[in-house]
């Protein structure tokens, strides 16, 4: 019998929500001010939980690595946030938000989760707008939306291309006035290191000062990880470079079940790597592939001359370009789902199709000239120009363009140098979201008592494959109107507890612990930087654990990764001392984790002997080479259980996925 205990209520899909509310133990206003709560991460999960809570009555305490919640990854979500409200009339409902994730996550993810994402969505959108989010809006002054991957309706609110940070002040402002209540306790520039476990139950975190170099114990009766996805494992990502793992992999360690970390998100549209020297990659939103479309040259000779500067991809003639998602997903075209749009990137580009000229040519187009014309006819139209020209259509599709994706377009100009009005933009896959993370019941509760997990940082939602605007609506929904009810389920026990000492023994020991590794990397008398070994481990993971995977590499993977944290525990060399800010140290401790996860995902790659969603096995793909999924055998999540340092020897707990709502089939998007 399975150890997992998700703890799905009863009851029909569409009331299981609501009957679990109705039924949870509550803690009264007048007893909350009792409870303490820490949060880690002040993301828009971790953002919107801490001021909803602390807006209840609870004492929280923040923590964020950066000097300010603002700094957080989730700004740099660009194309928007997906909402079941059917605004523009085109048949979307909640069960069509249910439906379309539950498929894009390719029959992977856990029904009742999935319902829940969809029916809370509506709120919050409401929620944003009260906060003053400015989302874009139709000529009657409506709330616009755009298409994204995946879906076949227009669900997907925005803000420009800055989503994600108009977001993000909305959670932010909600926290600053908590914390100028003194309801939120805010610790900036601090970083959790090690959970306290006391009595079976998460009671605090070690925390580092990351300015004074100082060690800090914090209690508290329940513990929230917001800390967002693990992509940078790859060291070549769209993340952020600060976003890690580490707050993850801290409780893994101490007993909380890692789920599906092989469910990895390459997203298609990211500007291509450059070069060797290159330690950041950049995000071209999701919300271009509305009006772009994606191609490569029909004639190889084509690809080659571009490649060598002897032709512009603009005077190639529309009918000797390759619309290939067009051409092989026609119901869907050029917003199928990422995991879809990707392969078929690598594909073309492996076939010598690729268009940029870097080490593996690896780039394809997307180009908005078809749209440009397009809505420069339209807008003629409504301005009743009679016999427009070429240029007076070229402006006034150009300025459309312009009104809905401009930051993006100026943003990619100042990377690239090339004008993406006129020269179709290059693009390519890169890592982006993880879908996996830590295991949660359906309260977001880990396997460890009173640790919470939330967005990014769990594995709940999305199965193998995120849909496009999906990570924002998590986020919220987690940390506005899910958490905010479940975490007092568990903290309605706690009222008589009173304040968590610190002078516990598990604090000396924890605290020991994380003392004795900042000694041993500060005093070791290696030779390689601590980025030597990220960029070796984010090498393999790329070839052998990247977009499409097979037994023979993951296996080298799994081996060659064991002999990089070798050489990393015996020749890491971090300059400067621990008594102040070094984030050579910090980045240290950052890549210990990454190593050891980088092992689990490539064991648990093996391990799923189907390809699906992000996990794409080459020894299980269709004739056409699309994912082949083995239900029969693997339809359930994989719940990894930490058995020591040698990650072979973790334990997989199965989680078996029901599906009682829906019918499970090969995922189409032809």
């Amino acid at each position: 019998m399975s150890k997992l205990d998700s703890k799905i209520p009863a009851g029909p899909l569409a009331d299981k929500w609501k009957n679990h509310k109705d039924h949870m133990n509550l803690v009264s206003p007048n007893n909350r001010d009792k409870i303490d709560i820490i949060v880690v991460g002040t993301g828009l999960a971790g953002g919107s939980a801490a001021a909803t809570l602390a807006e209840q009555g609870y004492n929280v305490k923040a923590f964020c690595y950066q000097d300010s919640p603002r700094r957080a990854h989730s700004i740099a979500a660009q194309g928007g946030i997906n909402a079941a409200k059917n605004y523009q009339g085109d048949g979307d409902s909640v069960y069509r938000l249910f439906y379309d994730t539950i498929k894009g996550g390719d029959y992977r993810s856990r029904e009742a989760n999935v319902y829940r994402l969809a029916e809370v969505s509506a709120s919050i959108i409401d929620q944003c707008v009260a906060q003053g989010v400015p989302f874009g809006r139709e000529y009657g002054g409506q709330l616009d939306n755009r298409s994204f991957g995946g879906v076949q309706v227009k669900r997907t609110f925005y803000a420009k291309g800055q989503t994600g940070q108009q977001l993000l002040l909305g959670a932010y402002s909600a926290m600053s006035r908590q914390i100028g209540k003194g309801r939120i306790k805010m610790y900036n520039r601090h970083e959790m290191m090690e959970l306290v476990i006391i009595d079976g139950k998460a009671r605090g975190i070690i925390a580092r000062n990351l300015v004074t170099g100082e060690i800090e114990r914090h209690s508290a009766h329940a513990v929230v990880i917001a800390s967002g996805g693990y992509g940078n494992v790859y060291f070549l990502s769209t993340n952020a470079m600060g976003s890690n793992v580490s707050a993850a992999w801290k409780i893994h360690k101490k007993g909380a079940y890692f789920a599906n970390p092989c469910y990895v998100q390459i997203h298609p549209t990211c500007i291509p790597v450059h070069g060797t020297a290159q330690s950041k990659l950049t995000l071209m939103s999701e919300s271009l592939r509305n009006s772009g479309r994606i191609w490569v040259p029909k004639n190889i000779d084509d690809a080659v001359a571009i490649r060598e500067g002897k032709l512009k991809p603009e005077n190639i003639a529309p009918e000797n370009r390759d619309y290939y998602l067009e051409r092989r997903y026609p119901a869907f075209g050029n917003l199928v789902p990422r995991d879809v749009a990707s392969r078929a990137a690598k594909e073309r580009c492996d076939a010598g199709y690729g268009i940029e000229n870097n080490d593996t040519h690896e780039g394809v187009y997307l180009d908005f000239s078809t749209e440009i014309q397009k809505k420069g006819k339209e807008a003629a139209i409504e301005k009743n120009i009679h016999n427009p020209t070429e240029q007076q259509i070229y402006d006034l599709g150009k300025a459309w363009i312009e009104e809905k994706y401009g930051n993006l377009f100026v943003m990619y100009e100042k990377i690239t140098a090339d004008n993406p009005y006129v020269t179709p933009m290059k693009i390519y896959p890169a890592v982006h979201y993880t879908m996996g993370g830590v295991w949660v019941d359906y309260n977001l509760q880990s396997t460890i008592p009173g640790c919470f997990v939330i967005g990014e940082a769990n594995f709940s939602d999305h199965g193998a494959n995120r849909l496009g605007a999906s990570a924002l609506m998590q986020g919220l929904a987690d940390g506005y109107f899910v958490l905010p009810y479940t975490i007092a389920d568990y903290l309605a026990a706690d009222i008589r507890t009173g304040a968590i000492p610190t002078n516990a023994a598990e604090f000396d020991v924890a605290e020991k612990e994380i003392q004795d590794k900042v000694n041993f990397f500060i005093n070791n008398k290696g030779i390689h930087s601590v980025d030597y070994f990220h960029k070796k481990l984010g090498h393999i993971m790329w070839n052998k654990v990247g977009m499409g995977r097979t037994p023979e590499g993951l296996r080298e993977a799994i081996a060659e990764i064991e002999e990089v944290r070798k050489e990393f525990w015996a020749n890491v060399k971090v300059p400067g001392d621990a008594t102040g800010m070094n984030m050579e140290l910090e980045k240290a401790f950052r890549v210990a984790d990454f190593l050891e996860l980088g092992q689990l995902m490539a064991k648990d790659a093996l391990e799923r002997e189907e390809s699906c969603g992000g996990h794409f096995r080459w020894d299980h793909a269709t004739p056409e080479g699309e994912a082949e999924r083995d239900d029969e055998n693997f339809k359930y999540v994989a719940a990894w259980e930490y058995k020591g340092m040698d990650i072979n020897q973790e334990v997989m707990h199965k989680e078996e996925l029901i599906y009682e709502n829906i019918e499970v089939k090969t995922r189409s998007y032809k």
